[in-house]
């Protein structure tokens, strides 16, 4: 039997790049808005999302049922979104605290791209499922802060062509549910030898992939929320002279 080939980081985005939705210009402003409205802490409806974008309720709720925005979005009974591509207000296995808020993320990966998304620190706490133990990160959007113990690792999979492109719940079952956090590269592998297919990656190379993710995804979004909140104290300052 010819031994599985651990991709590497490059090999990896390129078969992730190929099977994540495009978003367009006006979704990538949705998805961002979305993601930190759900960092407030609670579930968001139409309005709150209308409001915070500055649309009617009604027009929230068309973009929100967009193929591309519709696929991550993961609701409660009442239809209000409680998680978004991979962050979430309900508990998870992945303790996810921003501003002080405990909200969670679907799968470890997810605590490594969503800081950025937020323009925020995420403290993340999150058990080896091995061995219980817990591991804890600090990441800024710009780098992993610091991370405990030094030996962690993260598992990952080779996405198929269809994981992200149908709903919240696929996206878990196929993909989130073998992404985790391990103590020790020991650990990890005692589970991978249960989870074919599944293979390690360092956090810092995840963090990697991370920012590619949100490069793609975000991008123009990001670099013009960016340019707007560094225009802001300029304007304070001019007008208070």
């Amino acid at each position: 039997m010819r031994a599985f080939q651990i991709p590497t980081v490059d090999q990896y985005w390129e078969r992730l790049a190929a099977g994540v939705p495009v978003f367009s210009q006006e979704e990538q402003r949705v998805a961002v808005t979305l993601y930190r409205e759900l960092a407030k802490g609670h579930a968001v409806d139409a309005a709150q999302l209308g409001q915070a974008l500055g649309v009617s309720p009604a027009e929230a709720w068309a973009l929100l049922t967009r193929d591309s925005i519709k696929a991550f979005v993961y609701p409660d009974k009442q239809g209000r979104v409680v998680g978004f591509g991979g962050l979430a207000t309900v508990p998870m296995h992945h303790r996810f605290e921003v501003d002080g808020l405990a909200l969670w993320t679907w799968c470890a990966w997810d605590s490594l791209f969503i800081p950025e998304i937020l323009g925020k620190q995420g403290h993340v706490t999150s058990p080896d499922p091995e061995n219980g133990e817990l591991v804890r990160l600090l990441v800024s959007p710009q780098q992993i802060e610091s991370a405990e113990p030094k030996d962690a690792v993260v598992s990952f999979l080779l996405p198929e062509a269809h994981d992200f492109d149908t709903s919240a719940a696929n996206v878990m079952a196929k993909f989130c549910h073998f992404v985790f956090y391990f103590t020790s590269r020991s650990s990890g592998e005692i589970w991978m030898a249960k989870h074919p297919g599944t293979f390690l990656y360092s956090p810092d190379e995840a963090f990697t992939l991370a920012k590619r993710l949100n490069a793609r995804n975000f991008g123009p979004e990001l670099t013009r929320r960016a340019a707007s909140a560094e225009l802001i104290p300029q304007t304070s300052s001019s007008c208070s002279r």
